[in-house]
């Protein structure tokens, strides 16, 4: 520290523009970098100072030249906005998220590094004496351009880094779950075949079943989430169906999965039309499951199906613990509190939270809708409207 200051008083009397102050006091900037740095708390094992100081280095004279350069007005007002000219090549402050994510920092720690660099460049600087208060002044704007397109490059790199990463480990986990998933179920149903096989043995065997099952609709979730995160949508493939029988095969296999549940339904007369059978299998499930885990235990479900010519309806009301109105923007949101709350479960009510994400996305992308009322005297009813024969419905 003493070498730095020795050379910032043999400065002292020189006008120095603040880009070539940075390139003169180098290593003195990068050890404040790295300090700064070396105080971040990680869960992976301590860098040493060319890892903490990164692409400090190249960054620092990315800056340097940036504030050399002629910019007109609305130029210095774009950088100011972290919207500077793109390069077809990584830049220094791209190559240094990635690696920061590498080694563990947060977004909010990279975020303080550049803070922290701001703050160490401008206080050295201005303890040097320049006369020149105009380009002072000048100098420091460009400085602050130029550094908010660095921390906008940084920012926007790690944010994708992170998403890109999120969204192959669930299609990843997703697949590779499904093989294994698919055994243990086989073997499951097979043992269960045997007659001779103990009543201790079959409640067991029973038990293996359904909590694989449960595994692999959670699995299928994933792979759904994956599809829409990268923008694909869940697909859907109408086809002339009638969708009673998926109905009833639907509370059937509820009615036997959970026993201590009561659901009375009611089917109406037709309700044929082009849907995805496999696909309203999963919206009637996931809607008549979340019924089961959030309803009173005390009231029955009611459910049903039915047509008016030009919509199939599907509604489903069960008594228990009201939305609030707050909450009913992000009910399908699989980030939010209301629709991932089950995460919090446990037992056979527990789950990923995202049965009705799921199934909004489906019948969205059958042209419906789903309307939500919840309060005490009716309790929460799901209200899902289908168009028929197919039409794109426009309505939210």
């Amino acid at each position: 520290m003493r070498s730095g200051f020795f050379k910032f008083a043999l400065l002292r009397d020189a006008i120095v523009r603040l880009h070539d102050f940075i390139q003169q006091n180098m290593e003195s900037i990068l050890q404040a970098w790295e300090d700064f740095a070396r105080c971040v708390d990680t869960s992976l094992p301590m860098m040493d100072a060319k890892g903490l100081r990164n692409h400090a280095h190249h960054i620092l004279l990315t800056v340097a030249k940036d504030m050399r350069t002629n910019q007109d007005e609305e130029q210095q007002i774009a950088k100011s906005h972290g919207l500077g000219p793109h390069s077809d090549h990584a830049t220094p402050a791209e190559t240094h998220a990635i690696t920061r994510l590498v080694a563990g920092f947060s977004l909010d720690q990279l975020v303080s590094e550049y803070r922290a660099l701001r703050s160490s460049v401008l206080r050295l600087w201005l303890n040097h004496d320049s006369s020149d208060q105009n380009h002072n002044v000048q100098d420091m704007i460009r400085f602050n351009e130029a550094i908010d397109q660095a921390l906008a490059e940084s920012v926007a790199t790690y944010g994708h880094a992170v998403e890109t990463t999120r969204k192959t480990v669930l299609g990843v986990l997703g697949h590779d779950l499904r093989s294994p998933l698919g055994a243990v179920l086989m073997a499951s149903d097979l043992i269960r075949e045997n007659e001779r096989l103990p009543k201790r043995e079959q409640v067991l065997v029973e038990q293996i079943g359904k909590s694989a099952r449960r595994a692999n609709q959670m699995v299928n979730d994933l792979l759904d989430l994956a599809r829409c995160n990268l923008g694909k949508g869940i697909p859907v493939f109408p086809e002339k169906t009638d969708l009673s029988k998926a109905f009833q095969l639907v509370i059937s296999e509820m009615q036997v999965a959970h026993p201590q549940a009561l659901i009375v339904y009611s089917l109406g007369d037709s309700v044929e039309g082009q849907f995805d059978p496999s696909r309203m299998d999963q919206v009637f499930s996931n809607l008549i499951g979340n019924a089961i885990c959030h309803g009173a235990k005390e009231h029955p479900i009611h459910v049903a199906l039915s047509s008016n010519g030009e919509s199939v309806i599907f509604e489903i009301q069960n008594q228990g613990e009201v939305i609030p109105a707050e909450a009913m923007p992000y009910l399908f949101n699989p980030e939010g509190r209301y629709s991932s709350y089950a995460a919090g479960e446990k037992g056979s009510s527990a789950g990923l939270g995202l049965g009705l994400y799921i199934a909004a996305e489906i019948v969205k992308g059958h042209g419906g809708k789903i309307e939500v009322r919840s309060d005490f005297t009716a309790g929460t009813v799901f209200k899902v409207i289908l168009p028929q024969n197919g039409m794109i419905n426009t309505g939210t």
